[in-house]
């Protein structure tokens, strides 16, 4: 007498296949250019962002968006395409959040022109990121 192995593996592909569908495997929200800087006060997301805008910030100053590299002077015209599509969903600049991933070397004002950049397009809820220092 042999058991019929046919319930087995289908609830196994419908177990990978749940976790292909919760799992995300945007690497938006990283880049490996960018070591962030260590922090204590640093802690995991309560919960996931509505409309997240992730902005890394290379030592060198060079921001990164949606895959494409500018400096600070050319990021305006970079986030008014962000806003563009918010606008098409129906949405404003108020609903997005900019997520500030800036190296650990990268020079304070940088951040804060990144900043500025954004608040000059209408974005004004930020989240800097940091590694949990442990």
């Amino acid at each position: 007498a042999e058991g019929d192995m046919t319930p087995m593996i289908d609830m196994t592909f419908q177990l990978i296949a749940f976790l292909m569908v919760m799992v995300n495997f945007s690497q938006v929200d990283q880049n490996a250019a960018v070591q962030l800087p260590k922090s204590e006060l640093a802690r995991p997301a309560d919960k996931p962002l509505e409309e997240p805008i992730t902005l890394h910030i290379l030592k060198s100053g060079e921001v990164i968006l949606g895959g494409q590299t500018v400096y600070i002077e050319g990021l305006k015209a970079l986030l008014g395409r962000e806003a563009e599509s918010l606008h098409a969903k129906g949405k404003s600049e108020q609903a997005a959040t900019i997520i500030i991933r800036a190296h650990k070397d990268c020079p304070t004002g940088k951040v804060q022109e990144v900043i500025k950049a954004c608040q000059e397009t209408r974005f004004d809820r930020f989240a800097l990121r940091a590694q949990e220092e442990l």
